[in-house]
């Protein structure tokens, strides 16, 4: 794990699976304002380890389309492909300490809540042969502040069971891939969308597993197109590249409760007054529809 000192990271972690869209740069304006606020460093990894999902050519796109809104990385783009060392170490380490354990079940043998029963918790049945590696789920509430949702308590035993950290295919999974290459970054704070506040608690368990220091979080709103769907990559939303940039950052200033002034003409203008008038506790709690169209 990484010892720097505790000074500000933050980070913005898209995954090459299509270009980025409107909530994209919502979260990562809200990840890099915070980051500014604070006098921090703002990093990009890509998170590129589940290549059936992956576009070809998606990463360079994101990455170009990150710095025409004049958001680039202060240190070079980490790729999660590149780590996979740390995924190992860790992945080691958890099944040295009985935190983990290796399963023979199939997402078909779980039951419809989805929520694993513990089949091979203490060990795999006779006849089986291990597909995955599970973390053990502890049954108990695992409360946090969340700097925009206010404060939280989940319970991952009930809400999930034990956990997958390590696929039947082979690769890494996303719950302890995030966890190691944050604490390897250094990062102090992870903002980043709401969609995934509820993979915080098993999160912050495997820092607790591991003995790292466990960052703090803060969610953003989720935009939301007019049906109130999530925008996403996989749904089609349009790409953010398609649309005129000032206007865009405009409306995802606004998404965060900080709408600028109309004398701001420029790209680098509007990023500056947001930098210098960025407060988390303005940014709003629930999700934001806002109709922004191509042009």
């Amino acid at each position: 794990m990484n010892t720097r000192a505790s000074a500000y990271r933050g980070r913005f972690a898209p995954s090459p699976t299509g270009e980025l869209h409107f909530g994209s740069l919502v979260a990562a304006l809200g990840s890099f304002l915070q980051a500014r606020s604070r006098g921090g460093r703002w990093l990009v990894r890509i998170e590129d380890i589940d290549p059936p999902r992956e576009v070809p050519g998606a990463a360079a796109s994101q990455l170009k389309t990150l710095a025409e809104f004049g958001l680039t990385s202060d240190e070079p783009v980490l790729y999660q492909s590149q780590l996979g060392k740390g995924h190992l170490q860790a992945l080691t380490a958890l099944l040295q300490s009985g935190q983990a354990f290796h399963c023979a079940c199939s997402r078909r043998e779980l039951p419809d809540s989805g929520i694993y029963p513990g089949t091979c918790r203490n060990g795999l049945p006779t006849g089986r042969r291990a597909r995955s590696v599970r973390a053990r789920a502890k049954h108990q509430d695992i409360s946090f502040i969340d700097g925009i949702q206010g404060p939280q308590s989940q319970n991952p035993g009930l809400q999930s069971g034990d956990f997958v950290i390590r696929r039947a295919d082979g690769l890494i999974a996303y719950q302890l891939a995030v966890v190691v290459d944050d604490a390897n970054a250094g990062i102090t704070e992870v903002v980043r969308g709401a969609d995934l506040i509820e993979s915080t608690a098993r999160q912050i368990q495997l820092y607790r597993y591991l003995g790292w220091p466990v960052p703090a979080y803060a969610h953003l709103p989720l935009i939301v197109d007019d049906n109130g769907e999530k925008l996403s990559k996989s749904s089609g939303s349009d790409p953010i590249r398609r649309y005129r940039h000032i206007i865009a950052l405009r409306l995802a200033l606004r998404a965060l409760g900080h709408e600028p002034p109309a004398g701001h003409k420029s790209l680098d203008s509007i990023l500056t007054w947001a930098q210098r008038r960025w407060q988390l506790e303005r940014v709003p709690v629930g999700p934001s529809a806002i109709g922004v169209q191509p042009g």
